[in-house]
């Protein structure tokens, strides 16, 4: 089965994208991806302030 989210509260730091969704069994969730090329960082997490503190932190290795 595919994943097909559709993010909500949406923002931007630095190049993490954080969003927030609903998983299959209704529970709200939020991810942090890094929209940087060949990067691949991408998390889930179960609270909004878990997700941003990743996007801060986050440092890409691809240079």
């Amino acid at each position: 089965m595919s994943a097909n989210r559709r993010f909500r509260r949406v923002v931007r730091i630095g190049p993490v994208h954080v969003g927030t969704y609903n998983d299959g069994r209704g529970r709200e969730k939020h991810t942090a991806a890094c929209t940087a090329p060949r990067c691949g960082f991408s998390t889930d997490y179960d609270s909004r302030a878990a997700a941003e503190l990743a996007a801060r932190t986050h440092r890409c290795r691809v240079r």
